[in-house]
């Protein structure tokens, strides 16, 4: 039997991965979670598994309660804060680590980055090298770690100097330094470096509503009186997370992946121009009746972060917030942001794993979207 540790098992990558993997019948699943406020582990657990019941009805139903276990734990603790009990059990009994934990802040310190990423791949690494039945060690990553690279991403180790937009790419980069390190040293891993991760491309569900939302609600004008900043050439490579934990699933368990890097996004020929899926949004916005009598004004970038910060103190203070980090994702959008994934399709295809059609995943993400925030 497989057993598997997840980290990021809530995450909108992990919250797809456990429902692939349970659905094996030869595989067990650990999940670190970490209780959070008043929420014990015990609770959030019982909360995850409702949401895979409602949302996945292909999984078996024992699978939830016979082969997936909640362990106590934090990736920002030493020893990913397991306790020695919980520490010896997937020491013994772990067959693959799955290392999906992030958190996508892009403005945090670099300090508070490093936290969240580079530390958290050591501790992985540290016990990974410790356990006794070891086959595998996934690492999510993020095209991101190219930083402003200027061309295609390449599907390689990275090693040229580079300049990020943000914290989040740089401590990501260190974490891929980490990991290339140990694999020399023997580790059998393999790293995934997704784009822009959205929800099912069949459903639109996950876990969670991150960064791509929050960009629809702003190209749509919504957020900001009619006004966006000028587009330009540049493009938004998205992927579903259906598609990510398939990756993730069969990588694991193909033992000659060891070293390899899959690029898990769109690609240089599905990515989606921002001026095409800024039409979209407003389209659907407006058919939700969410728009306003605003007409949409495309002003430079310049303009446009100055007019923001002169109407920031008129806005609620919710509003206020979200447009504190507009100039973290501007920066990120204004530049060309094009990924390589020809050599990783291909590998994945042989496995079994199709990327689905870019616009139908996009379709499904805002349907999804739509139902919830209507309720």
């Amino acid at each position: 039997m497989h057993c598997f540790l997840v980290t990021g098992a809530s995450g909108v990558v992990g919250g797809a991965l456990v429902p692939v993997l349970l659905q094996q019948p030869a595989t067990r699943v650990l999940v670190l979670l970490r209780p959070r406020g008043e929420q014990t582990v015990a609770a959030r657990l019982e909360q995850l598994k409702n949401f895979w019941r409602n949302h996945y009805p292909g999984l078996p139903p024992s699978a939830l309660d016979q082969r997936l276990t909640a362990l106590t734990g934090d990736i920002s603790a030493p020893g990913l804060g397991l306790s020695s009990e919980d520490t010896a059990e997937v020491i013994a009994h772990c067959t693959h680590l799955v290392h999906c934990a992030a958190s996508v802040r892009l403005n945090q310190p670099l300090p508070a980055a490093r936290a969240a990423a580079v530390a958290p791949t050591a501790a992985v690494i540290a016990l990974a090298r410790r356990c006794t039945r070891l086959c595998k060690v996934e690492f999510v990553s993020t095209v991101g770690v190219g930083g402003r690279w200027g061309a295609a991403l390449p599907e390689r180790w990275l090693h040229e100097t580079r300049v990020f937009h943000n914290t989040y790419e740089q401590a990501k980069a260190e974490a891929e330094a980490l990991i290339e390190a140990a694999i020399a040293q023997g580790l059998p891993a393999s790293v995934h470096r997704p784009s822009m991760v959205v929800g099912d491309s069949r459903t639109g569900v996950t876990p969670h509503f991150q960064i791509f939302q929050f960009l629809c609600e702003f190209l749509s004008g919504r957020q900001t009186c009619g006004l966006t900043p000028q587009l330009g050439q540049a493009q938004l490579d998205i992927v579903p997370n259906d598609y990510v934990a398939a990756a993730i699933a069969a990588v694991a368990l193909t033992p000659d992946s060891v070293g390899q890097i899959f690029h898990l996004c769109a690609g240089p020929q599905h990515a989606l121009a921002l001026k095409a899926l800024q039409r979209t949004v407003r389209t659907r916005f407006r058919r939700e009746g969410r728009l306003g009598a605003w007409p949409l004004l495309r002003l430079p970038s310049s303009w446009f972060l100055r007019l923001m910060r002169w109407l920031a103190p008129l806005l609620p203070p919710a509003r206020r917030r979200a447009l504190d980090t507009l100039p973290v994702y501007l920066d990120y959008l204004g530049s060309r942001q094009v990924f390589e994934n020809g050599h990783s399709q291909a590998r994945l295809q042989a496995l079994g794993v199709r990327l689905p059609d870019t616009h139908t995943t996009l379709a499904r993400a805002l349907d999804y979207y739509f139902a919830v925030t209507r309720r």
